[in-house]
């Protein structure tokens, strides 16, 4: 099968609430959920309450001190 016949790859999507337990920032879906929603963590330098926001390549998360870079690894 070539490129032009080939079906198009779905992209994987990485929530905030998922990045947050997958670097370790939290312990569970429940703490991200409830540090995303009282303001607690920022997305590029702003508030972002949305746990199910989407993130990309080169974001930038913080929470507590820590900041932490989403990477392509994550997409994999």
């Amino acid at each position: 099968m070539n490129d032009a016949t080939k079906p198009p790859e779905k992209k994987q999507k990485l929530r905030l609430d998922q990045f947050l337990k997958l670097k370790g920032l939290v312990g569970t879906g429940g703490e991200a959920k409830v540090r995303i929603q009282t303001g607690e963590v920022t997305l590029n330098g702003e508030v972002c309450t949305q746990r199910g926001r989407g993130l990309q390549i080169g974001d930038v998360v913080e929470l507590g001190g820590s900041s932490e870079t989403v990477d392509a690894e994550l997409f994999r």
